[in-house]
């Protein structure tokens, strides 16, 4: 059974009211996740010392999510605790900010340097090493020895939700608990757009620029407008001898799209569409 916070017992009150506790709340730079840090919150005010938002930098995450990031920790007068991986230091994480974050792939190179393999679809290591445990050593560094962590899953994505990998964290699914969709979402990011010119300045579904769970279709038209933030994917599997995807190199996609026409964006039947993995049919 999942361990989360009763879920009859905060639908008796505002389901972002923070659990007992000390409380994290994981920020992915996303839209959904800013989402969710905002009825936060409205629902809360300031939040008290036991909760703290935490951001977790891989150094492939476009400058658009850093900005806004940085962006949501300014208009809403909330600090944003920002974390790397750092094999230099006995706890294998550092803080950095704004300024100082890596944006070349640094933490993501040394994590590749130090296990001698690149994640996939299925071994993915790296969010378990790039984001979990930089953010969890973080937060043990404060003296905590428990606490809910926040989630920005949907209810319309409630396939992902999954149980706490230890015993000492509780997962906390509030925007499944306020039964929150995408187009809700997408709604008040409109809303924010329209009103104060607030608003990720992304299109894609992940973060990372080059996410082996990324479609076809999207890595594809990555490779058209960011050939070189590709370029460091394709690199790193010359360097490992190796691949982030069973069905073919980031450097075959990449010079398979620069020998095509944009006609391949537009015929849907062209490139897989898939995210999470690649087309099985």
């Amino acid at each position: 059974m999942i361990d989360q916070i009763d879920i009859k017992k905060m639908r008796e009150r505002n389901p972002y009211k923070l659990p007992d506790g000390n409380v994290v709340i994981s920020f992915s730079g996303g839209r959904t996740s800013g989402y969710m840090l905002h009825e936060i919150l409205n629902a809360n005010g300031d939040l008290p010392d036991r909760c703290r938002v935490v951001f977790a930098n891989t150094g492939r995450e476009m400058p658009e999510t850093l900005d806004f990031v940085q962006e949501c920790s300014e208009r809403w007068s909330v600090p944003i605790t920002w974390v790397e991986f750092d094999e230099e230091t006995d706890a294998q994480v550092q803080t950095v900010n704004y300024q100082s974050a890596s944006r070349d792939g640094e933490p993501f190179l040394a994590l590749i340097k130090k296990d001698k393999r690149l994640p996939d679809a299925v071994r993915r290591f790296c969010t378990r090493r790039l984001k979990i445990r930089p953010a969890t050593k973080y937060l043990q560094n404060l003296g905590w020895k428990k606490w809910s962590n926040a989630v920005g899953i949907r209810a319309d994505e409630a396939r992902r939700i999954k149980p706490a990998p230890v015993q000492y964290i509780k997962q906390w699914f509030p925007l499944n608990d306020a039964q929150v969709r995408k187009p809700d979402v997408m709604e008040f990011w409109g809303k924010q757009q329209q009103a104060f010119g607030f608003d990720l300045q992304l299109s894609t579904t992940s973060n990372c620029d080059g996410c082996f769970l990324k479609s076809e279709a999207n890595l594809a038209s990555m490779w058209r407008s960011h050939p070189e933030r590709m370029q460091w994917w394709s690199d790193m599997e010359k360097q490992m001898n190796a691949s982030f995807r069973h069905k073919h190199s980031y450097a075959e996609l990449g010079d398979f799209v620069q020998r095509q026409g944009d006609w391949i964006f537009n015929d849907e039947a062209y490139l897989c569409q898939q995210d999470e993995g690649e087309c099985t049919g």
